[in-house]
């Protein structure tokens, strides 16, 4: 196991606790009591370039909040994945904005170097996003429709669970379209 630089490290443990103890549970998670609206309004991140952007636009048919970090192995695999759905979906209304929980902006940068991202990243240093979202492995994406309700919560990634993530997400765009 590679050693973590010593300011990283309570951090990082807290974070690969939280992911350990999410990969045993559910990985479908149910969405919470808290309103989704209330986590999403009025929230925005600095993007690549440190301007504010919101997390959340009612304009999307469907949007993809998905939080991850530059040690997370299948955040590495997600990417490609959701760079594909971009692609796929964008042009039907799906809005993907990937939250970065790095305490250091730089590996977050590394990270996209190696694996560039054709859709929104933003940036959390503080992690403030996640405790609203209660964010418990990495990781952890949710699917918003048209009006900002929950539709569904996800922990993890794996290749196998990915043609269902895109069903869900596909179903939504429908029903965000008829409205």
């Amino acid at each position: 196991m590679k050693r973590l630089p010593p300011p990283a490290l309570p951090r990082r443990r807290a974070l690969l606790a939280a992911a350990l103890g999410c990969l045993a549970a559910d990985a479908r998670a149910q969405p919470d009591a808290v309103p989704a609206n209330a986590r999403l309004a009025a929230l925005e991140l600095p993007d690549a370039a440190g301007r504010a952007q919101p997390v959340f636009l009612p304009t999307a048919a469907a949007t993809w909040v998905d939080f991850w970090a530059s040690w997370c192995t299948p955040c590495r695999l997600s990417f490609p994945w959701m760079n594909g759905l971009h692609d796929t979906l964008a042009p039907r209304g799906l809005r993907i904005v990937a939250i970065n929980l790095d305490a250091r902006r730089a590996d977050a940068e590394r990270f996209l170097a190696a694996h560039p991202a054709r859709f929104l990243c933003l940036f959390d240093t503080a992690a403030d996003s996640a405790r609203r979202f209660a964010v418990r492995g990495m990781p952890s994406s949710y699917l918003f429709g048209r009006r900002g309700e929950l539709i569904a919560s996800h922990v993890g990634f794996r290749a196998s669970e990915a043609a269902g993530l895109e069903a869900r997400i596909r179903a939504a765009l429908s029903q965000g379209s008829n409205r």
